[in-house]
């Protein structure tokens, strides 16, 4: 019934805007302090622009004034979402992007004051920050972790200085084993994220691969297949025939291979793309988005989903720099937002819940009018792609590779 792998990649928090009825209304009520909330900052500048990446990205080009008022304008936008939603609990803070690294320590500092100033930790809570292995990064690394920062999560993606070059990475396989150093010795927690199913990658080269990252002591992996995106450059060029992806059947070795290869180490996979070593290891502030949590989206683009009045609402910030400083000085920084429908929420809840170990509850599948004595619930379940345990529905080892295909079945 089902055939090849699902791209196991899986957008950073903050990129899923599910379709539901548009309401341009502005006047949102408050939310229930008893709610706990996330925060999602992105910063868009990057020192290159990768072929492979279709996020809300600019070149940084030294644009000094641009980014300090961009600061502000994050500063200032925290401060009227947190008049929106009233006192809440802060669960934990992730610095996306775009290249995070590139921005400067003392604001991020700012930022996280002004974050734990409006929203009261619920404890020592996580703060992640994505960075590129660069030298020059590396050399800020001590002052992020002075910050605040306690977990960074690093895109090495390769490990090959050929696979970096195709990438199009502005950093070497040797630059990247420096600054992986210099990270070990600011940060106790330390993610990876890897690119596989490259062109003319094979399942040796890929355990390779693997097996040097885990050498360098990660407690938690992030491998994406890499996905072909038409609006990027890979896309316009596999559109021209100059390259192509590897076929579905070495995908899906390359893939099982993943599994195997860090399940060995001792990793678990507790969301498709996402493999820890323990529980402790685990990314707490995407398993809060993936549990379908609130949390505040701020900066150009950011994406955010936030519980006002009871309804699921889901905000998408202006994704130009201009627009958003603008939009945030006009006291409108979202350009779109939208209050879901029960149904749309649900939905959501089933399309993240079902990436990781924990699946998604079969409240929001019965909101979706899937029962469990009815297909297409009960077909993939007995055709041993989906299992239920304990109220919730989970994707088997069967069913995670295909789980693309499997969600196409089950929502459609």
């Amino acid at each position: 019934m089902l055939k090849g792998p699902s791209d196991p990649s899986s957008a950073p928090p903050g990129h899923l805007l599910p379709q539901g009825e548009k309401d341009e209304t502005v006047g949102l009520g408050l939310s229930n302090a008893s709610t706990p909330l996330a925060l999602y900052v992105h910063w868009p500048y990057c020192a290159r622009i990768c072929p492979y990446c279709d996020f809300n990205v600019v070149r940084d080009r030294g644009r000094d004034q641009e980014q300090a008022g961009l600061v502000e304008a994050i500063l200032a936008d925290l401060e009227a979402q947190a008049a929106l939603t009233g006192p809440r609990r802060l669960a934990s803070i992730f610095f996306g992007g775009g290249t995070p690294s590139l921005l400067d320590p003392d604001a991020v500092a700012r930022i996280i004051a002004a974050a734990t100033a409006r929203f009261a930790p619920l404890g020592p809570i996580e703060i992640t920050l994505e960075a590129n292995p660069t030298d020059a990064e590396a050399d800020r690394f001590a002052a992020l972790r002075d910050a605040g920062i306690n977990r960074l999560s690093m895109g090495v993606q390769a490990l090959d200085d050929a696979a970096l070059r195709f990438l199009g990475r502005n950093h070497s396989a040797d630059e990247a084993r420096r600054a992986v150093a210099v990270a070990a010795r600011a940060f106790d927690r330390l993610s990876i994220d890897l690119i596989y199913a490259r062109p003319g990658q094979t399942v040796a080269g890929w355990t390779e691969d693997l097996t040097q990252a885990l050498d360098l002591g990660f407690e938690h992996i992030s491998p994406y297949q890499l996905t072909i995106e038409p609006t990027t450059a890979f896309g316009r060029a596999v559109a021209r025939g100059a390259w192509s992806p590897p076929d579905e059947d070495l995908a899906a070795d390359l893939y099982e291979t993943t599994q195997e290869v860090l399940q060995a180490a001792g990793f678990d996979a507790y969301e498709v793309s996402n493999h820890a070593r323990g529980v402790a290891a685990r990314s707490s502030h995407n398993l809060h988005v993936w549990r379908g949590g609130d949390y505040l989206g701020l900066g150009p683009g950011g994406h955010g989903r936030l519980t006002l009045d009871g309804v699921r609402t889901a905000t998408v910030a202006h994704r130009g720099i201009a627009d958003y400083v603008t939009g945030v000085e006009a006291g409108i920084p979202w350009g779109e937002h939208q209050r879901l429908s029960p149904t749309d929420a649900a939905e959501e809840k089933v399309l993240l819940g079902l990436r990781t170990v924990e699946g998604a509850a079969l409240a929001n599948l019965a909101t979706l009018g899937r029962t469990v004595e009815a297909d297409p619930l009960a077909d993939l379940i007995a055709d041993g792609f989906l299992e239920v345990e304990a109220g919730r529905v989970r994707a088997t080892a069967t069913g995670r590779p295909v789980l693309d295909g499997v969600l196409k079945v089950l929502l459609t």
